[in-house]
């Protein structure tokens, strides 16, 4: 039958369902359908991406299917046929997705990036974060339920409302009328580094004061934990047990973190500084966001200062500057020894991270060599990561 056909891709047997299926055809459908091949299939997905309509005819034959196969799933569904599935019941007895709409960031203005993925600007009003993983609803449903959870807290931030097709992938759309990151406040002259700074931990501040429950977002000490042990085990044995040692040690904290706090993370809306890039949320000590802030400035540029320009769109001097008087703002003091020694603490957890992520990626030789010196000196002059 023409509107029907079928395949089998990776134990699935995907049956795509085209036009209209109505009281003159369902018969025809349900029979070809019956008569696809079953052969190394374990379950049944129907594509409705090009169905345009169905009858109660359809539904019983999508229903008798259902009874064969209770995990059947309906994907790419229309807006107006989802309405048909959702009205009848239909959504609450099988796995029903909408399809969702294609959107290219071709020729966008890159606004940020982070580990899971990237922030176009698509026009004056719209940001869309584009995830790296093409397997990412997961992913897009747990960031939606961060971001939501800080916004209930007090936290200014976007909450996505919509989810696109970007490529083989899937992206986040959010709605940021003329919203301007702080790198580019700072990288076109907009706003003095002295003012975005200021806007910048004052928004920090208003992060970590906030508590949550140990069960509403994630904790940084368990993943710093992990790093500690993915590090330990390419050190000396002495150091690879103080390094533990040093991060078992920090006292749990239910304070929140973002966890990426850097300046392409914060925009400028309306003069209010709103959070973006909400999937690293999770709580802990603030050392842990102290060196995730070294790493955006300094640590990631460590053998190469070109990075910073590529990863912030500024100047490693102008880098240096914003930790350095971010740094000094967040602790309140101008204390160079008390400065001093919360840097080492916050590079140390950084260099962990650096070190760990340097294995992982099968960097230069000199490149890991060049981290775990800078890890184990730092090991050596530190004894505690709590301030």
């Amino acid at each position: 039958m023409d509107n029907v056909t079928s395949r089998i891709e990776n134990g699935v047997r995907i049956i795509t369902v085209s036009g209209k299926v109505d009281s003159n055809n369902a018969p025809a459908v349900e029979a070809a359908i019956n008569a696809s091949s079953k052969e190394g299939a374990t379950s049944t997905v129907i594509d409705a991406e090009n169905l345009l309509y169905i009858s109660s005819a359809g539904l019983r034959v999508f229903l008798r299917l259902r009874k064969e196969d209770p995990t059947l799933k309906i994907i790419n569904v229309s807006t107006d046929v989802y309405e048909i599935f959702d009205i009848t019941g239909f959504t609450e007895m099988i796995e029903i997705e909408k399809a969702y709409r294609r959107v290219s960031v071709e020729g966008c203005e890159e606004i940020g990036k982070g580990a899971n993925g990237k922030v176009y600007r698509i026009d004056p009003e719209t940001i869309i974060k584009v995830y790296r993983d093409p397997d990412s609803l997961p992913d897009i449903k747990r960031e939606r339920e961060l971001a939501r959870r800080a916004f209930v807290l007090g936290i200014p931030t976007a909450i996505p409302y919509d989810v696109v097709k970007v490529g083989d992938g899937y992206g986040s759309v959010f709605e940021l009328l003329n919203a301007k990151s702080f790198a580019k406040l700072i990288s076109e002259g907009l706003d003095s580094v002295d003012h975005v700074v200021k806007m910048y931990i004052d928004l920090l501040k208003k992060i970590h004061s906030t508590e949550v429950r140990a069960d509403e977002v994630p904790s940084m000490k368990e993943v710093a934990l992990d790093w500690a042990d993915q590090s330990a085990k390419h050190l000396p044995a002495e150091y690879g047990e103080k390094l533990r040692t040093l991060v078992k040690e920090v006292p749990d904290d239910l304070h929140m973190m973002h966890g990426d706090y850097h300046i392409k993370n914060v925009m400028l809306q309306n003069g209010e500084a709103l959070l973006i890039d909400m999937d690293t949320i999770c709580h802990g000590h603030p050392v842990f966001e102290l060196a995730s802030m070294y790493n955006a400035y300094k640590g990631f540029s460590e053998f190469d200062h070109d990075v910073v320009k590529t990863f912030l769109g500024i100047d490693y001097d102008t880098a240096c500057e914003i930790w350095d008087k971010s740094l000094r703002l967040y602790l309140g003091t101008d204390d160079e020894a008390k400065i001093a020694e919360v840097e080492k603490k916050a590079m140390l957890a950084g260099f962990m991270r650096l070190y760990r992520r340097a294995i992982r990626k099968n960097d230069s030789e000199a490149t890991i060599n060049g981290f775990r010196d800078r890890l184990m000196s730092l090991i050596d002059e530190v004894d505690s990561l709590v301030f």
